[in-house]
């Protein structure tokens, strides 16, 4: 059988799609790709200048490319809500939660979050819940939450989901993609109950070269430290270009499931993966979104109509 590759993504012509965090790494390439293929793409960036140097990259590449910088924070929510407010397209087929930060010290978001549940989460299902009319009024919508295989290391702590008794860069970053699993898990669910075809799906890239992994140890000025990472993520990790098909064929795909969730297989093939027993857990999905609704302010009352 032939390897799925980014030239297998259908015509994306007339669609609109939404993808955070589209400023490098697989974000950037997800939403080259997706612009490829005829998709209109709101890049969504916290940098502005990154975020505009990304759109004249794409427009360089790919002339006709339909391609523009929307200004997002995750990491404060009154910017989740500008952006949804700004919004001002007529339909919005896919949205790609894809920006997040990676085992950083100790910090909180301008809401007083842990920077990694806060941007990882949160920020996300406030973002997805202010654009939910949008989706729902979209034939054939969907949202792709992408998620780590680092989830396996930790299961949320729901007594405890701002880290403040004690905190552990990994063990947060581990809660925040499960997170991001159970987000998916509970939204599927409450798709399928108010009988919406919108599709919520998760995937994850591997050990993929996103730049994340040596953010932690720079922000501390830790510079062997920030070497050795850099060495290991030169050895070992695969390309953006391989570690956005995962996300680029649960957002495209015909016939991805709710709720599944995408990685990549032998021969970076993407295909579906494991995952946690507990990032499948219908009382802690549950627990988190109520959890999530409080701490954001951001209902899904769209769902309820």
């Amino acid at each position: 059988m032939k390897r799925w590759t980014a030239s297998d993504i259908p015509d994306q012509s007339r669609r609109t799609a939404v993808v955070t965090g589209s400023n490098s790494g697989i974000g950037y390439v997800t939403a080259r790709e997706l612009a490829r293929h005829g998709a209109r793409v709101v890049l969504a960036c916290r940098n502005e200048t990154r975020g505009k140097e990304a759109e004249s990259h794409i427009r360089s590449e790919l002339p006709e490319a339909d391609v523009q910088f929307a200004h997002l924070d995750l990491a404060d929510l009154s910017s989740v809500r500008d952006f949804a407010r700004d919004y001002g397209h007529d339909r919005l087929d896919l949205l790609v939660n894809n920006a997040g930060v990676m085992a950083l010290p100790h910090r909180r978001t301008v809401d007083g979050f842990e920077m990694q549940f806060g941007v990882n989460h949160l920020g996300h299902f406030a973002l997805t819940g202010l654009l939910l009319p949008h989706l729902l009024a979209t034939p054939g919508a969907r949202v792709v939450a992408v998620s780590s295989p680092m989830h396996a290391l930790a299961n949320i702590d729901l007594r405890d989901l701002n880290s403040e008794r004690g905190y552990r860069r990994w063990i947060a970053y581990a809660r925040s993609k499960t997170a991001n699993l159970l987000f998916v898990h509970e939204l599927a669910r409450q798709l399928a109950r108010s009988g919406s075809d919108v599709v919520a799906a998760s995937a994850h890239p591997g050990y993929a070269d996103t730049g994340l992994h040596t953010a932690g140890v720079r922000m501390e000025g830790r510079r062997t430290a920030e070497r050795i990472v850099d060495a290991a993520r030169r050895r070992l990790a695969h390309p953006a270009e391989t570690g956005a098909l995962p996300t680029l064929y649960a957002a495209t795909a015909p016939a991805v499931a709710p709720d599944s969730f995408t990685g990549p297989r032998r021969g970076r093939e993407p295909g579906p993966t494991w995952r946690a027993p507990w990032a499948r857990n219908d009382t802690a999905g549950q627990r988190l979104w109520g959890a999530s609704e409080r701490l954001t302010g951001v209902t899904y009352g769209a769902l309820e109509l």
